[in-house]
């Protein structure tokens, strides 16, 4: 099996809202060595409002993400696609990817008009260097250094990982740069420590941790928060409502019997406290798991593996008490909130029909005019709303009227409105200006401000002009 390592540089943490302006990867065989290598980057999409964290993070200038020499949005996530196909099937490896890479890479996907779940089709495998690291920290101390800050607490960022093993890193967040350091880390890991790296391969399979969790025996799951591990032996009690790859987890660190006892308000509120006695994971996310053979005597927390077996065992064969586990929990979780944003939408409700993915291939095979259309064909609100933002960015002279309003009203809302879900100009500016204080010489925010200062003119000028016509 092939690996593909990959980095992405963002505006900002917002999945969904921001976007990816970098994309790099390299390819290589089982053994770690290099096949090949892709490189990609995208100018600003006009309603999109970067974060000034993340333009001084990574060095991008707002004059280099306005460069109208690099390809638009749209165009470079086709690159991506048709890169990451070609490699497939292989395991994607990013560091801190299960949360943050891929789902940017989701979004970029799904707002294109694009099937988003790439990495984890055309029998790929998922996998998260940042975990590596922190399992081979816990499991094998000597696999792997960790700096530590004053207080001794470990940091596990990137390039503190590259410089504490010495792994010359290039340029930091750069997204080659950051491919190619993770790719080194993982060959010490895979040369020092054997087992980590091998249950790091068999459990980027969604198959293998599936079999795994839904055994019926027990499992050590190792959480990391806040850069440090946490370990919990715990048993699977079955799927978790709604989420075909979701398990939900009990842990083996408790009274069984005063659980079993539980009045239903009790069992409850025990649940919903933190941390919960009831571990959530995901097969398909590449979970940190082990034996409870295997665990070591802190990660299991002193007790014996004959007891938390045995527990296991009883867990297991009681399906009432499973059964009211699973009905308690899901009745102590918040509902899921409803993004007021189409972008926060990428997981509510079904998948786009076999239909609508007919119509988002043909989408991209046509004229701008034929694919309005495809568009108002569309049976998925949310694909109507990305394709008539596509048609615009493209050739919005296509778009009548009363249409081509609406999507540009949209986009000044967007940039205007302080919805907490939005960031919108104005904040920008006041956050751009606070940092200023503290880096009153930094180029990259004074350029930064500069451009918001007009472009909210600019805005401003725009809605004025909307509001007008809208009025005729």
């Amino acid at each position: 099996m092939s690996f593909v390592f990959f980095d992405t540089e963002t505006t900002g943490l917002r999945r969904g809202f921001d976007q990816i302006v970098h994309f790099a990867a390299i390819k290589t065989d089982n053994d770690l060595i290099e096949l090949d290598r892709f490189e990609t980057r995208c100018r600003l999409l006009p309603y999109v409002v970067p974060n000034p964290s993340a333009l001084t993070t990574s060095g991008i200038t707002i004059e280099q993400l306005n460069d109208k020499q690099l390809p638009l949005h749209d165009v470079m996530v086709a690159k991506i696609q048709r890169t990451l196909i070609d490699w497939s099937p292989s395991i994607f490896v990013g560091y801190n990817s299960i949360r943050f890479d891929e789902e940017m890479l989701r979004h970029a996907l799904f707002q294109t008009l694009r099937p988003a779940f790439l990495t984890s089709s055309h029998r790929n495998g998922r996998a998260d260097a940042l975990s590596l690291m922190m399992a081979a920290s816990a499991l094998s101390p000597a696999a792997i250094s960790v700096p530590r800050d004053a207080n001794g607490r470990a940091i596990f960022r990137l390039g503190a990982m590259a410089a504490a093993n010495g792994v010359t890193h290039g340029q930091v967040h750069d997204a080659m740069s950051d491919a190619l350091a993770m790719l080194d880390l993982c060959r010490i890991v895979r040369d020092r420590s054997s087992d980590v790296w091998q249950r790091f391969v068999r459990f980027s399979n969604k198959a293998s941790v599936r079999d795994f969790v839904d055994s019926g025996d027990g499992f050590v799951l190792t959480e990391f928060f806040g850069g440090s591990a946490y370990h919990a032996p715990v048993v699977c009690i079955g799927n978790d409502p709604g989420t075909p790859n979701g398990r939900l987890c009990l842990s083996l660190n408790l009274d069984l019997e005063t659980i079993i006892a539980a009045t239903a308000p009790d069992l409850q509120a025990a649940l919903a406290c933190k941390p919960s006695p009831i571990r959530r994971l995901r097969v398909n996310a590449a979970p940190t798991v082990t034996t409870l053979f295997d665990a070591t005597e802190e990660m299991v927390g002193g007790a014996s593996v004959e007891h938390l077996e045995e527990l296991a065992r009883r867990v297991r064969e009681d399906e009432a008490l499973r059964l009211r586990l699973t009905a308690c929990y899901v009745a102590s979780r918040p509902p899921w909130p409803i993004s007021s944003y189409v972008e926060g939408r990428i997981y509510d409700g079904a998948l786009p029909s076999l239909d609508d993915e007919h119509r988002m291939r043909d989408f991209h095979d046509t004229s701008w005019r034929d694919a309005y259309a495809i568009v108002q064909r569309f049976k998925d609100d949310r694909l109507r709303t990305f394709g008539l933002r596509l048609i615009y960015l493209g050739d919005r002279s296509v778009l009548p009227d009363d249409v081509r309003r609406v999507v540009e009203t949209e986009m000044i809302n967007r940039l205007m409105d302080d919805n907490p879900e939005g960031y919108p100009l104005e904040r920008a500016l006041l956050d751009t200006e606070a940092m200023l204080l503290q880096e009153p010489g930094n180029g990259v925010l004074a350029g930064y401000r500069a451009y918001l200062v007009e472009r909210l003119e600019r805005v401003r000028a725009f809605r004025r002009t909307l509001n007008m016509g809208s009025t005729q």
